[in-house]
């Protein structure tokens, strides 16, 4: 009983569920570092129009980007409860995505997520990997490695 409950959990995956715009998204848990308020960000001349610039995080400096510009929704609103998810994928660098809110953490068994044939873009990859469900709402989960994927990061 206790060996299928483990295989269980091995199948399942946490996500961070964040909102920006009227959707919903999931971020691996395992990618999140830190989850923090708004703060003034830098400016950086001549950068992608969906690189907002840098915050100082506790002495680290790290880029931040606007989800909602990357994907072509309409510009940033923020809110008190507008948020900088702080993501540490492998072997890739460290990078905030502005989001318009946190909602929660959701674990997903692997028959709770389709994964995802269609939103390719030019590049033949996908910001999308997946759909999970959850509670009768579906929330489009995070393929990191191609949000981060261009070279745009300084």
């Amino acid at each position: 009983m206790e060996n299928k409950a483990a295989q269980n959990d091995a199948a399942a995956k946490q996500y961070i569920v964040v909102r920006f715009g009227s959707e919903q998204y999931g971020i691996n848990i395992k990618y999140v570092d830190n989850i923090v308020r708004m703060q003034p960000i830098t400016r950086v001349p001549k950068a992608q129009p969906y690189f907002v610039g840098v915050i100082n995080l506790r002495g680290e400096i790290i880029p931040v980007m606007s989800l909602r510009k990357k994907f072509g929704i309409e510009d940033d609103i923020f809110t008190n409860a507008t948020r900088i998810i702080i993501v540490k994928p492998e072997q890739q660098a460290t990078v905030g995505f502005i989001v318009d809110s946190v909602k929660e953490v959701v674990t997903l068994e692997e028959a709770q997520i389709e994964k995802n044939n269609i939103s390719v873009d030019s590049d033949g990859q996908s910001h999308i990997s997946a759909v999970g469900k959850n509670n009768g709402e579906l929330i489009s989960i995070l393929n990191i490695h191609s949000v981060l994927s261009d070279k745009e990061l300084v």
